[in-house]
């Protein structure tokens, strides 16, 4: 009797952790979904409006980042959508290494578009506020953040 309810426990806790693991996976997911889905808005807006003074050079920048954030958010939302094909699961790790790859692919075109938002908005007020001479620091400046993620996350302990 003793060992059946210490064998019952055990397996609420087994069951406590799987529905914790997925949770934790399928917010991760639903969070950067809806971070990029709303990087997309804002640029497909700018491509909508273009403001005064958007050269072909930045039409395709924004093309591309567009694009690019399109992937990061298919990739995002692929674990939830797996989640819902596949439930329930007879291997909890399957799930996990999945969906933590579908979100390591989706960093990259996210980082992109990053890049590319933040270069289409440095060289815009570059060319605005200082001239055009100085749009070219634009793609240096945009980096920087970049470079300095990378230091940070290179150096953590």
């Amino acid at each position: 009797m003793d060992n059946e309810k210490k064998s019952k426990e055990k397996e609420d806790i087994v069951k406590d952790d799987i529905i914790h693991d997925y949770d934790s996976v399928l917010k991760e997911s639903g969070v950067l979904t809806s971070v990029s889905g709303i990087i997309f808005g804002f640029l497909l807006n700018i491509s909508i409006n273009s403001p005064k003074g958007f050269t072909i050079e930045d039409s395709i920048l924004l093309m591309i980042s567009l694009y690019s954030i399109s992937f990061a958010v298919s990739f995002f939302v692929m674990p939830i959508i797996y989640h819902h094909i596949q439930y329930p699961y007879r291997d909890i790790e399957k799930f996990k290494i999945r969906s933590h790859k579908f979100i390591k692919f989706g960093m990259i075109p996210g980082a992109i578009t990053m890049y590319l938002g933040l270069l289409l908005g440095l060289k815009f007020s570059l060319n605005v506020g200082i001239g055009s001479n100085y749009e070219h620091f634009s793609y240096i400046l945009a980096i920087v953040p970049f470079v300095l993620v990378y230091i940070f996350f290179k150096y953590r302990k």
